[in-house]
């Protein structure tokens, strides 16, 4: 079953399968459960047309998400790079940029690699 433009899964319940959308977190998927008096405890499976149909046309209504949602992200961020904040020029570089330090332990941000002053050994030229 596809709801805008991603496949949720079916033996997952409607809570949980919501989720699945990009821009729509459990408490969201709450409340269009509720707003829609639908069984939070159904599995996706079990849905109507009519159902899904009144899901869809809620999401699109009310939620930004998915494409929408990723668009007006990046575009913060383009924003953000070009008036050189210091969150867009965190951006730019690849770093944290909520405030984490660098020294260790940011490389899931980064990577593996090594980029601030000090946390790596220098490679020896060869002769």
């Amino acid at each position: 079953m596809r709801i805008s433009g991603v496949n949720i899964p079916d033996n997952k319940r409607l809570e949980v399968a919501l989720t699945y959308i990009f821009g729509v977190g459990p408490t969201a998927s709450k409340n269009i459960i509720k707003s829609l008096k639908l069984d939070k405890d159904k599995r996706a499976k079990t849905l109507t047309q009519d159902e899904v149909g009144q899901i869809q046309q809620l999401l699109e209504s009310s939620i930004k998400v998915e494409g929408d949602l990723r668009q007006e992200i990046k575009q913060n961020i383009a924003r953000l790079k070009e008036i050189k904040s210091y969150r867009g020029n965190r951006h730019s570089k690849n770093l944290p940029l909520r405030g984490q330090r660098t020294r260790r332990n940011t490389r899931t941000v980064r990577g593996n690699v090594r980029k601030t002053v000090g946390s790596g050994k220098r490679k020896v030229e060869l002769k």
